[in-house]
């Protein structure tokens, strides 16, 4: 990397964490180049050199956390896409803890900008992204296990927003509980084992509430 393309990756990135910083104090659509510009420390025409406009430099930075996001696994999402086909289906099990752990990482580490994130989905492009995933590794996945196309969706779609509601409520409370309890909790209601001792009592629990009819 020469000093120009330094420079230009340094102003690139004192952008992107001023974006990050703005949006978890107001909505995208309102702030201002200005502010922007204040919040990293640049001059306006330094803004205007490198993005047309804010959209410009959302989409730049959208991109940035994506790719935070991928260093936070062994496998680059490339990597684990190309295996799909030929890998053991243990290995394509995404409830495990090698791969719901870097996710809580990551979670975990930027938590502000991941909450701003989860309130704002369009902004951050949510959708398009889970319609990404979903074409390139949740759908072969089922494939493999056979799962009938029509039923395919309707499934990711409980197990995204079943983690989705975990993690919303983990955060909440800003992080206070512990990654691996998470991670249990996660595995426990995917793959729920209830002990007959703890199963009666939520029988009993539930049969002794007052009648809704």
């Amino acid at each position: 990397m020469n000093k120009s393309e330094s420079k230009y990756f340094n102003t690139a990135l004192r952008m992107d964490k001023a974006l990050l910083s703005l949006i978890q104090k107001k909505d995208f659509e309102y702030i201002t180049v200005k502010e922007l510009c204040e919040e990293a420390g640049v001059h306006r025409s330094t803004f205007y050199l490198h993005y047309e406009n804010t959209v410009d430099l959302l989409e730049e930075t959208i991109s940035l956390m994506h790719n935070y996001f991928c260093s936070y696994f062994d496998d680059k999402e490339g990597e684990f896409v190309k295996k799909i086909n030929s890998a053991p289906k243990n290995d394509l099990l995404l409830f495990t803890s090698d791969y719901f752990k870097p996710y809580l990482k990551f979670i975990y580490d930027n938590r502000k900008i991941y909450a701003a994130a989860m309130k704002k989905p369009k902004t951050f492009h949510s959708v398009e992204t889970y319609q990404k995933l979903f074409r390139h590794i949740f759908a072969p996945i089922l494939d493999r296990f056979q799962v009938p196309k029509e039923n395919q969706e309707y499934m990711m779609f409980f197990y995204i927003s079943g983690i989705t509601a975990v993690v919303d409520k983990w955060l909440m409370q800003d992080c206070k509980d512990s990654i691996d309890k998470i991670v249990s909790i996660l595995q426990g209601c995917i793959m729920p084992k209830i002990e007959s001792d703890a199963f009666l009592s939520i029988i009993s629990s539930s049969s002794s509430q007052p009648s809704l009819r």
